[in-house]
């Protein structure tokens, strides 16, 4: 290059200055940049404004939320509680002093489960009964003693006295084993079968006692007293058959109140009118 095009050249760059390039956002793209900025801080603070009320709200706490507090023995429910899917839980109690309630819009079901989770004792209380599914069933009082035992075999009440107050008394389809039947105090005891027979067997004997009352014994067609290797015994003050049939007298014109009580073979009784001897032989037309 000439000496003259180089002086001339750096006269020009030294007259005009160095170049500046400016880097970055002008115009509406800055304004709109601030506008996002601004809008992003208001959605934080609304956001973290809603979180502080949810909190507010659900009572959260170091210890819980809510009415559940979170406790050294376990998970704490204080007032009404309402689970919307199956709960599990080792053991379910109430405060000291409080009752505790399970209640639904259904049912109530409690299952007992095996380890293949197979059904092995189901209680379901609904609005229709109260129903226990299980091999036995057992009701004992505080000590230990059974009250009450149902199974497959047999049902037992271990109670001292069995009460029951229905008006029309208890039935029984089949027979019952008992040591001792009686009735309340003022109140008559009545053993009836409207149908059928009523049998009544003891391999000692069978007492009948009605200390402040009478005893009767109504049936339609007989009644028989048997004893296979004893005796039969009325004791008492008064016997009185009030129905025998009479025979007829013998003796015209006689007056007298006197009869003598007579023995068919086949068992019956009639009375005869008395005399100087035995009449029994002259009315066996009674027995036949």
């Amino acid at each position: 290059m000439p000496q003259e095009q180089y002086a001339h050249r750096s006269t020009m760059q030294t007259s005009e200055g160095p170049q500046v390039y400016k880097v970055g956002i002008y115009g509406w793209r800055k304004r709109c940049l601030y506008f996002f900025v601004l809008l992003l801080m208001i959605l934080i603070l609304v956001n973290l404004a809603m979180t502080i009320w949810i909190l507010k709200v659900m009572n959260f706490t170091i210890d819980g939320m809510g009415n559940l507090r979170i406790t050294e023995k376990g998970l704490k429910l204080e007032g009404d509680s309402e689970f919307l899917k199956p709960l599990y839980a080792k053991e379910i109690r109430s405060r000291p002093g409080n009752p505790l309630y399970f209640q639904s819009a259904r049912n109530v079901t409690v299952n007992i489960l095996n380890e293949k989770t197979k059904v092995l004792t189901r209680l379901v209380t609904g609005p229709q009964a109260v129903e226990a599914h299980s091999q036995k069933f057992e009701v004992k009082t505080l000590s230990g003693k059974l009250l009450f035992s149902a199974d497959d075999n047999e049902v037992v009440v271990g109670a001292e006295r069995l009460r029951v107050l229905g008006a029309e008394g208890t039935v029984f389809p089949k027979s019952i084993e008992t040591p001792n039947v009686r009735a309340d105090p003022f109140k008559e005891l009545r053993l009836e079968s409207p149908t059928r027979a009523l049998v009544m067997e003891a391999p000692k004997g069978i007492e009948i006692n009605a200390e402040a009352g009478s005893l009767k014994a109504t049936c339609r067609t007989e009644l028989r007293l048997e004893s296979k290797d004893g005796e039969i015994t009325l004791n008492s003050a008064k016997i009185k058959l009030p129905n025998l049939p009479q025979g007829s007298s013998s003796s015209v014109g006689s007056r007298q109140k006197i009869y003598e009580l007579c023995v068919c073979p086949n068992g019956r009784l009639f009375l005869s009118q008395a005399g100087t001897s035995s009449t029994c032989q002259i009315n066996t037309s009674v027995c036949l």
